[in-house]
């Protein structure tokens, strides 16, 4: 499927959606279950975007890229 770039694992917590944003850190926003989350950053780490590619989370917990189709 993709392949991981991330070099700094990330711990998921139940009831946050989990994202790159466009600024290159992960993010999480809490899910219609969880009322009481906060959106914030999560972690330290910096990552470089490129056009063309998908960008998420592996079961792991580190960041990993894929390449859209079409794109």
């Amino acid at each position: 499927m993709g392949k991981r770039i991330g070099k700094e694992k990330i711990d998921r917590e139940k009831g946050y959606l989990y994202y790159v944003g466009k600024d290159g850190f992960v993010w999480k926003v809490p899910t219609k279950v969880n009322k009481k989350g906060r959106k914030g950053k999560v972690g330290s780490e910096k990552i470089e975007r490129k056009t063309g590619f998908m960008y998420y989370l592996d079961k792991a917990g580190y960041v990993a890229e894929a390449k859209m189709k079409g794109a």
